[in-house]
Parts: structure tokens; C-alpha cells; sequence
């Protein structure tokens, strides 16, 4: 016998992220939460992403009292150098000039909460661009496709022309992996359930 529903929200304003979580049929709603994604003297990538994330989810907590918190956070390395949303396009094009011709590294950490419990999951994968010119770079950045994305870019859209490849998960690249979602759901008490074509979080029998 299936447990009651939850209800689902993406403590995020990135559309990528709705549009992933769409695409299983599940009903979120959406509350970006206010926080300070400034890394910390001395944090490593991997430790900024997971913080930022988890940072999303207790913000989302507190404002929705009962339901299942999804949030996310993303950042592009090359070695401990970040590149995280761009400040404004100027910034766009000197991240894009750096990225240029090299394969760097793509972090999201991924957090469910629900009650007072979490459980989180970093996921990495590897974006080898191609070694474009300037003139290409100015016209990417010119569409703003990329204004609000880390590293400058994104890769589901207009910027598929500025990658040679991705080794791991795309949608990692994107912002959201959805794979390790069951497994963290399971780990909170909770898991998706068939309801006609889509999915549901319900609390597990």
C-alpha cells in the first residue's frame, strides 16, 4: 500500500533545474532561496558546492514545513580555480577565454531534505571545449544564454557548439543529476511512486 504524498519543492530559480525535474512528471514547486554563495577563505570546490546546497535546503525547510526539499548547486574547476555564475558579461568572456581549448571539471552537489533529515551526493563530470576564437566567444556571450550559468554556459543549449565532449553525467553539466534521486529519496524514508504516466514523492510503505 502506497504512503501519502509529498510535496516537492526545488528550493532553486534555475529553469534547467525545473525543466530536469519536469521531465519525470513531477509536480514541484518552486522557492529560490536568498543565500550567500560566496566560497569561504581556504573551501575547496567540492566543499563550497556542498555547503551552498545544503545551505538551499535548510533555507527551504524552514518555509515548507512537511515537504520534501530538492536543491542543487553547480561549479566549474579547473584545477582549485572556480568559475561560478558570472558577475556580468565582461566576466562571461575572460571565463570563456580561459575554458577555451581545455577540459575542466563540472561539480553539483545534490541535497534532499525532509524533516530534519538529509541526505546529499556530489556528482562530477569532465567538459573538454573545443579551442574557439574570440569571435565566437563575443557572440555566445552576446546572446546571454549564459549570464546566469557557471562557467558561462550551458550546455543543453546554444553553447553545444563550444563542446568537443562530456565524460559522465550531462546533466550534472546542466545543474541537476537525476539519477541519484531515488537512492537519496530512499535514504530520507521516501520514494517516487507511479501515479498514471507520472511520478509522485510518497513517503515509503
Amino acid at each position: 500500500m502506497s504512503g501519502r504524498e509529498i510535496r516537492l519543492v526545488l528550493a532553486s530559480a534555475s529553469p534547467r533545474r525545473l525543466e530536469l525535474l519536469s521531465r519525470l512528471g513531477l509536480s514541484v514547486e518552486v522557492a529560490a532561496p536568498d543565500v550567500d554563495e560566496t566560497p569561504l577563505p581556504g573551501e575547496t570546490p567540492a566543499l563550497h558546492v556542498m555547503r551552498v546546497a545544503r545551505m538551499k535546503a535548510r533555507a527551504g525547510g524552514t518555509r515548507f514545513d512537511g515537504c520534501a526539499i530538492v536543491a542543487a548547486d553547480t561549479v566549474v574547476t579547473v584545477g582549485e580555480i572556480s568559475f561560478g555564475k558570472p558577475r556580468d558579461r565582461s566576466e562571461a568572456t575572460r571565463t570563456l577565454a580561459e575554458l577555451a581549448g581545455r577540459t575542466h571539471t563540472v561539480l553539483t552537489a545534490v541535497v534532499l531534505r525532509y524533516g530534519n533529515s538529509e541526505a546529499s551526493h556530489l556528482e562530477a563530470a569532465s567538459v573538454t571545449m573545443v579551442p574557439f576564437r574570440r569571435e565566437l566567444v563575443d557572440w555566445y556571450v552576446a546572446t546571454g544564454e549564459g549570464d546566469d550559468k557557471a562557467g558561462a554556459y550551458a550546455v543543453q543549449g546554444k553553447g553545444a557548439v563550444l563542446i568537443e565532449r562530456v565524460e559522465g553525467n550531462v546533466e550534472a553539466v546542466m545543474g541537476l543529476p537525476l539519477a541519484p534521486i531515488p537512492g537519496l529519496l530512499g535514504t530520507l524514508g521516501l520514494s517516487l511512486a507511479r501515479d498514471g504516466e507520472s511520478l509522485v514523492v510518497r513517503q515509503s510503505p
